[in-house]
């Protein structure tokens, strides 16, 4: 995974379903963010290479209480796009951390960080089924389109109930499939493209109670059609496996599609989990 999306980010390569049906048979470099949920007003204050490099499948700070003073952690943060929305709304006296695995990644997010004069940002690398943040330190952790690359969601879904405060809270864009065949899943493209890693909802949703989080919820769902899959496909498959690109959508076509998910660290519970990073 960390391969892939380090030939991405210095390519010119999508990744990820879009969130539109009317995405172009290759989105174009900064097509996807604007049609993953964001705001032309959103984007426009931002550097153009976290825009262009957003392979996101939502907007997890669309509609939520982010305030100012608040710290937000966020899980896959890729070349920083919701790194600085976020920096808008914590202001000065919040705070704003990063996490990402891939080093080319981390140098673009800095860079653009850099370049929006974000001060109340920080980029740190780790895994997100190991995050370098402290117990019980976060107000929101948010995370879009990145879960369902982690072979060890469980871990991921301790993390995030062990470094929200009590009473804090996250939101996900990620996406969820039903009935993936099983030959699918053993298909590595399938799964760099957020599609055969990914989990049913209901599992979805039950791993975050698993892991001590409340009020877990789905708010918004956008179900992908087979011409949408289609055409992520036949730019993401390997040349042995593009002409089948018609073929596997229609075998998913309805049963993959992006979620927004909400849950909550309940107000008194103990943090769980291992030590103090």
């Amino acid at each position: 995974v960390s391969r892939t999306y380090t030939k991405i980010v210095r390519g010119s390569e999508s990744c990820c379903l879009p969130a539109s049906c009317d995405a172009a048979v290759a989105v174009p470099k900064g097509e996807a963010a604007k049609v993953a949920g964001y705001r032309a007003a959103e984007l426009c204050t931002l550097p153009a290479d976290a825009v262009e490099n957003a392979f996101g499948c939502g907007n997890p700070l669309a509609f939520i209480g982010v305030r100012e003073g608040d710290v937000v952690v966020d899980l896959g943060s890729g070349a920083g796009i919701d790194l600085l929305l976020a920096s808008e709304r914590v202001g000065p006296t919040g705070k704003v951390i990063g996490v990402d695995m891939t080093d080319a990644m981390i140098e673009r997010a800095r860079a653009n960080v850099a370049a929006a004069g974000a001060d109340n940002v920080e980029v740190r690398k780790g895994l997100i089924e190991e995050l370098p943040v402290e117990d019980g330190s976060v107000d929101w952790v948010i995370s879009n389109c990145v879960i369902n690359l982690s072979p060890e969601k469980p871990r991921v879904f301790a993390e995030i109930a062990r470094v929200l405060k009590p009473g804090g809270r996250a939101s996900i864009s990620d996406i969820v499939v039903e009935d993936l065949p099983d030959d699918l899943r053993a298909l590595q493209s399938l799964y760099d493209a957020c599609i055969a890693g990914s989990l049913d909802e209901p599992s979805y949703l039950e791993g975050l109670r698993a892991a001590g989080l409340s009020d877990v919820e789905v708010v918004d769902r956008l179900v992908y059609e087979r011409d949408q899959i289609a055409r992520l496909l036949g730019s993401e498959l390997p040349d042995p496996l593009r002409g089948f690109a018609d073929s596997i959508a229609e075998r998913v076509a309805g049963k993959v599609w992006s979620a927004r998910i909400t849950a909550a660290r309940p107000p008194r519970s103990a943090a769980p989990g291992r030590a103090t990073r």
